[in-house]
């Protein structure tokens, strides 16, 4: 499995516009996308201008098809002007542990 790590700051006055925008990005992900397994989203409860997602795909394939979706497009349109820095890291699924039953 492929792990995206994507951290995000975010304009003040944008914050609960970007929250909107990544909440739908993240179901349009998962709906649409068969190759899209997960898609979390966290915000810093110190810092709300700092937003975090955590993509699971099954292969880098899956996530650079993420990136030719319209969805993903137009959210990437939509959101650039309220991001004021962003990075972007890339890892192989070592594990997933469930909790016991």
């Amino acid at each position: 499995m492929y792990v995206v790590v994507v951290r995000f700051e975010i304009a003040p006055a944008y914050v609960s516009a970007f929250e909107d925008r990544v909440r739908q990005q993240a179901r349009n992900s998962l709906a649409n996308e068969p190759g899209c397994r997960r898609f979390d989203v966290a915000i810093d409860p110190e810092n709300p201008r700092q937003i975090l997602l955590y993509e699971l795909y099954d292969d880098r394939a899956a996530f650079d098809a993420h990136l030719t979706t319209p969805h993903f497009a137009d959210f990437n349109a939509a959101a650039e002007p309220m991001i004021t820095s962003k990075s972007i890291e890339f890892f192989t699924l070592l594990e997933t542990i469930d909790p016991p039953s």
